[in-house]
């Protein structure tokens, strides 16, 4: 699949990075171990680093290389493993609203990776997180 594929986003799924918290992992990171992988760069459109900065990936309208059967979606990835900060966790609900907004999808297509995969990534409910979370920043 190349890089420059141009989609409609149909929804979000949200990954982890699947990193030990405190090591300084990236987009750059990210982009480094999935070019290795033989991928045509990073395949997340946004990275969420532990101090809550967004960091941009692929543009929104290129298909995303993070989801088998969903790569159509957008890619969310948060650094770390299981310990998110409440800061990276209210701006991903800040970012997943806005973009659920602009691209006019339901919250029913807001998705854990876990939820269409075999992988456990993000070690958060994102159903709990969507109610929790993402109704505060929806208000």
């Amino acid at each position: 699949m190349t890089m420059g594929e141009i989609i409609t986003p149909k929804g979000i799924i949200i990954h982890c990075s699947d990193s030990p918290q405190g090591r300084g992992d990236n987009a750059e990171t990210i982009h480094q171990w999935h070019t290795e992988r033989g991928f045509d760069g990073i395949g997340y459109h946004f990275v969420i680093l532990e101090d809550g900065i967004i960091e941009n990936g692929r543009p929104t309208y290129w298909k995303g290389s993070h989801a088998a059967g969903y790569n159509d979606y957008l890619g969310i990835c948060l650094i770390g493993i299981d310990k998110f900060t409440h800061i990276q966790l209210d701006v991903c609900a800040g970012l997943c609203s806005r973009l659920k907004e602009q691209f006019g999808f339901d919250y029913d297509k807001i998705l854990g990776h876990y939820q269409i995969s075999e992988k456990t990534c993000p070690n958060i409910d994102v159903e709990v997180f969507k109610k929790e979370r993402m109704c505060l920043v929806d208000i």
